[in-house]
C-alpha cells in the first residue's frame, strides 16, 4: 500500500494542513526553513528520548532556520490515542514542545495525509513507501524538496549533522 495516485506537488510548501485546533495552515509559510517532520505518538518506547532530542534540537536550531513539523499518529498499535489537543498538552507540558503539533493523521493507508504521501513518494525506506513506526523522520530544505529519511530507531540528535550541513552552519 502507502502512497496512492498521482502526488502532483513539487515541494512541501504546495500543501495546507490542519493544525491541532483544526486551523488551515499553508505550509509555504515554511520557505526558506529547513524542516524536521516526525509522526509522534505519546505511547510509545520511542517517545521519550524522540521528544525530548527534538525539543533540544529545535531549541538550538530554531534561530537558525530549523522548524520542527510534529504529526501525531494513532495507526502502530493505538500508541496515540489522544485527541489532537491532548497530544499538544501532553507535548508542551512534559517535553516543553515549542514546536506545531499538528492534528493526528494517517501515515499509511487509504487515508494517508498527502503531505506524507508526498513524502514517502519521494523518499521510500526500508518498508518502500510504507512508514514503519512512530518517529519516522524526514528531512526537508529550504525549498520544500525531501532529502532524507530516517527510521524511528534513528535518533533526532544522529542527524544533527545533517540539519546543521542543510542550515549551512558547517559550511
Amino acid at each position: 500500500m502507502g502512497a496512492s495516485g498521482s502526488v502532483p506537488q513539487k515541494s512541501i510548501h504546495d500543501f495546507t494542513v490542519k493544525d491541532g485546533s483544526g486551523q488551515d495552515v499553508d505550509l509555504s509559510i515554511y520557505k526558506g526553513k529547513v524542516l524536521l517532520i516526525d509522526n509522534v505518538a505519546s505511547k510509545c518506547g520511542f517517545t521519550n528520548w524522540n521528544y525530548t532530542q527534538l525539543t533540544d534540537l529545535y531549541n538550538r536550531y530554531k534561530h537558525q532556520g530549523l522548524e520542527i513539523l510534529a504529526f501525531p499518529c494513532n495507526q502502530f498499535l493505538k500508541q496515540e490515542p489522544g485527541s489532537s489537543q491532548e497530544v499538544q498538552q501532553f507535548a508542551c507540558t512534559r517535553y516543553k514542545a515549542e514546536y506545531p503539533i499538528f492534528q493526528k493523521v494517517c501515515v499509511n493507508g487509504p487515508n494517508t495525509e498527502p503531505v506524507y504521501k508526498f513524502l514517502k513518494s519521494n523518499k521510500s525506506g526500508f518498508m518502500g513507501t510504507r512508514i514503519k513506526w512512530n518517529f519516522t523522520k524526514f528531512l526537508v530544505d529550504k525549498d520544500g524538496l525531501p532529502l532524507g529519511r530516517y527510521s524511528p530507531i534513528i535518533s533526532p540528535l544522529a542527524i544533527e549533522a545533517d540539519i546543521r550541513k542543510e542550515l549551512g552552519l558547517d559550511a
